[in-house]
């Protein structure tokens, strides 16, 4: 098994760097071969304006090409790219999918080579696995609860742009250029598919899908529903920036009165990782009948299941969601 580890770390630093060198000499070959194709096609005449053309922009999921076609089979793997753009992170998915088997690798190595600690090894490879997805997910909230705080002062710019005389555009405008990320930069990508072509219901949709936002949704649907029927667009758009403040008011008194509960659950799920581990240097012989004695195995893995529920159904009970 000691030999298996190293092979399979060597292994997957080879395919990256091959991949690598192979996205870096071939991207810019098959884009450019494209865009000579498509202009050779339009000189002649092949072209069709009556095709349907999406000018919307695609991520790619991966730089090497046969690995992209490859994920676009994958299941949930949109889900994980979306998941990506929320946290505006710049590398691709792939890199993501790979990157945890390396890190778990790596981890088992450490655990085996400078533990003898059995619940140090058995902890080392998912923690280490997992911290990729820990990082994009904990950027990701980050990133959208800075987004619903910047929202009800963006709602207000655009009403009050609105009220000016100005087109909603311009009040997109405004918004990208005075705020920040995400706000600003979620606007502003907008803004520029609006600008390439995209109509607007289409561009906010598209917006709507990028940003795990539920206010955001209501706003998109109050701009389309208005645009098809009418109305004061700008007394809606301040209306809702009302509502919205209010709610995070709401929310703020509710996280205050659920302090306690979450302290205790935290307490609660941390406490037999944590004396377990205490016990395990303080007295090892005290937990080695867990790994040396096979019914001791079967209470470990009872024991982690069990666990996993009681934080399971925690989680459930304090999450208030308004």
């Amino acid at each position: 098994m000691d030999n298996i580890i190293p092979v399979a770390i060597f292994v997957i630093c080879l395919f990256l760097i091959q991949s690598a060198y192979y996205a870096i000499a071939n991207l810019r070959k098959s884009e450019s071969r494209k865009v000579r194709q498509r202009l050779k096609s339009i000189q002649e005449g092949a072209y069709s304006i009556d095709e349907p053309l999406d000018i919307r922009r695609k991520r790619r999921l991966s730089d090497v090409p046969w690995l992209g076609r490859a994920l676009l089979h994958v299941p949930g793997i949109q889900r994980l790219d979306n998941l990506l753009v929320q946290a505006n992170v710049d590398f691709p998915v792939s890199l993501l999918l790979l990157s945890p088997f390396l890190l778990a690798l790596t981890g088992y190595w450490l655990g085996s080579h400078f533990f003898t600690n059995f619940f140090v090894v058995l902890l080392a490879p998912p923690i280490m696995g997992y911290l990729p997805f820990f990082f994009v997910r904990i950027k990701k909230r980050k990133r959208m609860a800075k987004f619903g705080e910047q929202l009800p002062d963006a709602l207000e710019l655009v009403a009050r742009t609105l009220r000016a005389g100005h087109a909603f555009t311009v009040g997109m405008k405004m918004v990208s250029d005075e705020f920040d990320d995400p706000m600003g930069t979620e606007f502003r990508r907008t803004l520029d598919e609006i600008n390439f072509g995209v109509s607007v219901a289409d561009a906010l949709k598209s917006m709507a899908k990028r940003v795990d936002c539920p206010d955001l949704k209501f706003f998109v649907v109050a701009v389309i529903i208005q645009r098809d029927t009418g109305g004061n667009l700008a007394e809606i758009i301040d209306s809702m920036a009302r509502i919205i403040r209010e709610r995070f008011k709401l929310k703020g008194r509710i996280q205050v009165l659920s302090a306690e509960g979450k302290f205790s659950a935290i307490v609660l799920c941390s406490l037999p990782f944590l004396m377990a581990l205490v016990i395990s240097f303080i007295n090892p012989k005290f937990m080695m009948i867990l790994n040396d004695d096979p019914i001791g195995r079967v209470f470990v893995w009872i024991a982690i299941i069990l666990m996993i529920c009681g934080i399971f159904f925690m989680r459930r009970m304090i999450q208030i969601r308004v």
